[in-house]
């Protein structure tokens, strides 16, 4: 790996705490000029950089979870707000890295009030597993689309926001996956499953 990857990785690992506000910074300063190679420069910085969190987050070389408890509970409720209702009993936990771990739920509840007005995140203690469920009021999802396919947003796709986020559920022994019982109204419901650190 030359020096030039390397510290490309390096600023790319400290940016998984927020990749998708970077990636939206980019696309922000994108709307802020109609210099056409300024667009092209920003276009190339944005798909090198998703690239980058590719591998970062799928090469476990590249990839080391820094494991601790996490209370899940407490996480979940950093994202309360007048939009976001949490609902949990507060006695969640996994052996987890944190910062993976809240980059996950960011995702969520950032995929859930893009498609909607309204999130609701439940915390549950689930049989020797913590699920965390993301209930949004929005149109839902098309039939037949792949919620978690990487790519441009749009024709069915969310981007690469609820791909990172099953990545980091993976890397945990977890799952994250579109619930079976939509939410009545329409709408849509997101499960993730991470082993408690109890079982």
């Amino acid at each position: 790996m030359s020096a030039s990857d390397a510290e490309r990785l390096r600023v790319v690992a400290h940016e998984l705490r927020s990749p998708v506000a970077a990636l939206a910074a980019l696309a922000e300063g994108t709307l802020s000029t109609d210099d056409p190679a300024t667009l092209r420069r920003m276009l190339a910085l944005g798909i090198a950089a998703a690239r980058d969190v590719e591998r970062i987050v799928t090469d476990p070389e590249l990839v080391s979870l820094q494991l601790e408890e996490v209370h899940v509970a407490a996480l979940a409720a950093t994202f309360a707000g007048p939009s976001v209702v949490v609902e949990a009993n507060g006695a969640e936990s996994v052996r987890g890295d944190p910062t993976r771990l809240r980059q996950a739920l960011a995702n969520l509840v950032a995929n859930a009030l893009r498609h909607g007005t309204r999130a609701i995140v439940e915390v549950r203690d689930d049989h020797g597993s913590v699920t965390v469920t993301v209930t949004d009021d929005g149109p839902g999802f098309e039939p037949g689309s792949d919620p978690f396919a990487r790519g441009v947003s749009g024709a069915g796709s969310t981007g690469y926001g609820l791909w990172l986020a099953r990545a980091i559920a993976e890397a945990h022994g977890g799952t994250l996956e579109l619930a079976a019982d939509p939410p009545e109204g329409g709408g849509a419901r997101l499960r993730l499953s991470l082993p408690s650190s109890s079982a």
